[in-house]
């Protein structure tokens, strides 16, 4: 990858990374639990392309960054589903909490 792509992907990476973060500091309280859902489904397409990315072993450092974004999104994943599991078992009649 030469410099200028590397320039390129940064600033797309911190473009991303601000904009993610004013958006999800503007939502409601109430939004939470359909956001949940949202995220968790982004999240699925990001293990999808840190698959693709872990897969492609261009070099050592795509392939470490590729795994870790695997596992990252993973635990974003499972956490967010059980976040909305437990929301969600709060509204039930004598459900478990």
């Amino acid at each position: 990858m030469s410099g200028e792509q590397l320039i390129s992907h940064l600033y797309v990476l911190v473009l991303a990374t601000f904009v993610g973060l004013w958006v999800i500091r503007r939502v409601s309280p109430l939004l939470h639990t359909p956001l949940m859902s949202l995220t968790n489904a982004i999240s699925a397409i990001t293990v999808v392309g840190s698959i693709v990315v872990a897969g492609r072993q261009e070099s050592t450092l795509s392939t470490v960054l590729g795994t870790i974004a695997v596992t990252a999104s993973m635990i974003n994943i499972v956490g967010g589903y059980l976040i909305t599991y437990r929301m969600l078992a709060m509204f039930k009649k004598g459900g478990k909490r």
